[in-house]
């Protein structure tokens, strides 16, 4: 895909003129705009544009994204593979190792014109079928970054030395549907991300604007909270990074504890999936990173051929029914993957 030139495309902007690609956190401190990729599992890639102008997501254009067959996806945990995992972190609560942590499984076709395959065309589309609050790209096929997000959480926004984060935690079809566990879950997770926070934030200033908000997106509710504070002195994207990543959210609590869990349990790593995705403008001191789920990206190394892939989980607590968190793992997942299939088709805001 060399003959694709670098970009991104985030909140209405769209970053062309690659000019610095970087794994170095400090460079969102200095200068210039810069699109932000983060792995679940630590790889960084900051990539600076030199033209960043207005430009909303086009029209999709008939053929220009051929997604896989909706029946071609392979899941690296399956069905009783993922309810014994649920099982299994149930038995760490009860041992009072972890308090909650997220389960998730990796999603992954063969795409059936690897050469053609523009992650901006398939943006085009998840901008029709599935609208997302932090939606963008970043194609960057020569460092292996190839991502189309229709993220609907907020992982760090900044703006000066105010730092704020929006973790989702609960899930249903309607509001009706969320469960005292939901909101347990959320609360759990809003302490992590206040802890998380409060390591790089000024004593005191950090604070929980909004609690357990009902957000309606294509298909699904979430429960919303908001977590603010300002930064520290000499605190920057280094050290903001380092406090709070991976994302609280898609981890669990203790945070510690809830990584070595997901270790041993999933059986492919998270790439970009859980980690962080966006935006930082350096000469304004702003910047806005979504969590990276309900998120698509391309493995050109994968064995076999070039492959595309999309991460689904849920958070695990003493109250989860394992065949409940399934059925939450294939609701996250199926408006996605028939979007990415090009059989979607808008019906009154459900899940086809």
């Amino acid at each position: 895909m060399q003959h694709l030139p670098p970009m991104a495309r985030f909140g209405g902007l769209i970053a062309t003129d690659l000019r610095d690609v970087t794994g170095d956190p400090s460079a969102l401190d200095s200068a210039g705009f810069w699109a932000v990729s983060a792995d679940f599992e630590g790889r960084l890639v900051c990539a600076r544009f030199g033209d960043i102008r207005p430009d909303p997501v086009p029209a999709p254009v008939p053929g220009a994204w051929r997604g896989p067959g909706t029946s071609s996806w392979t899941s690296s945990l399956d069905r009783e593979a993922y309810v014994a995992g649920v099982r299994s972190i149930r038995a760490h609560i009860a041992r009072g190792e972890v308090y909650q942590a997220n389960l998730c499984r990796v999603m992954s076709a063969p795409l059936p014109d690897a050469d053609g395959a523009d992650v901006d065309a398939l943006t085009a589309l998840l901008a029709r079928g599935n609208p997302a609050p932090y939606a963008g790209t970043i194609r960057l096929p020569a460092h292996g970054v190839e991502i189309a997000t229709a993220s609907p959480e907020l992982f760090l926004r900044r703006t000066g030395r105010t730092v704020e984060s929006g973790p989702i935690k609960g899930t249903g079809r309607t509001a009706d549907d969320l469960l005292p566990k939901d909101h347990a879950e959320n609360v759990m997770i809003v302490d992590l991300v206040r802890n998380d926070l409060g390591r790089v934030c000024a004593t005191g200033s950090v604070t929980v604007p909004e609690l357990c908000a009902v957000e309606e997106h294509p298909g699904l509710v979430h429960l919303v909270s908001t977590v603010r504070g300002e930064l520290a002195d000499g605190a920057g994207w280094p050290e903001l990074l380092a406090a709070t990543f991976p994302p609280g959210s898609v981890t669990g609590a203790p945070k510690s504890s809830a990584l070595r869990i997901i270790e041993a349990l999933e059986t492919a790593p998270r790439g970009p999936y859980c980690g962080g995705i966006g935006w930082v403008d350096a000469d304004r001191g702003t910047g806005e990173l979504a969590v990276g789920i309900r998120t698509f990206w391309i493995d050109r190394e994968a064995p076999g051929g070039p492959r595309l892939r999309f991460g689904t989980g849920a958070g695990i607590t003493w109250g989860s029914d394992p065949e409940r968190e399934w059925a939450e793992t294939e609701l996250k997942a199926a408006r996605l993957l028939a979007v990415a299939s090009g059989t979607y088709q808008a019906s009154e805001g459900t899940v086809r």
